[in-house]
């Protein structure tokens, strides 16, 4: 396989498994793009690269700069923005388990606990089944949360980091 046809199946390979994930296709393909391209790319690169329209560079690319996965790069004596996505696979991971994190199980983490506070009778069976089963569901989203901050930090922890690092 030559190094033009593994790019363009990296890429359009990235932005499927992107879509099980609940991400955008293009954003995922642009991450891919900007991953394996060793220098900042503008977005009429990316525009050329992967034929998608100026809008929807734009608002992928601020999307995902967003998410902390991509950064504005100034190349002197250039007017255009460039752009470079982080290539450390682990610090990429972070991030994304941090920003994930942070849209979706925190709110829900938010929800449940207002949620279990449901005022009636306690000895009800509806009411009763109602917060046991918002409680496991919390229980559950609680350890996920106290499992994820461990991973997030385990680059702060020496110890931790070198075992994760081992597993890499």
């Amino acid at each position: 396989m030559k190094l033009a046809e593994a790019k363009a199946q990296f890429i359009s390979s990235w932005g499927a498994f992107a879509t099980h994930w609940g991400i955008n296709r293009t954003m995922a393909q642009i991450h891919a793009l900007l991953l394996i391209s060793p220098n900042p790319i503008t977005q009429d690169d990316i525009m050329e690269q992967l034929n998608i329209s100026r809008g929807n560079v734009n608002m992928n690319t601020r999307e995902l700069i967003d998410w902390g996965l991509v950064d504005r790069v100034l190349v002197p004596g250039e007017r255009k923005e460039f752009f470079s996505a982080e290539k450390d696979i682990w610090k990429v991971s972070t991030q994304i388990i941090k920003e994930r994190k942070r849209r979706e199980l925190d709110p829900m983490l938010k929800l449940l606990a207002q949620l279990e506070k449901i005022e009636g009778d306690k000895k009800d069976k509806d009411t009763q089944q109602f917060i046991d089963t918002v409680q496991g569901i919390k229980k559950l989203g609680s350890q996920a949360d106290k499992m994820l901050d461990v991973m997030i930090k385990a680059e702060e922890n020496w110890i931790t980091g070198s075992l994760l690092k081992f597993f890499k």
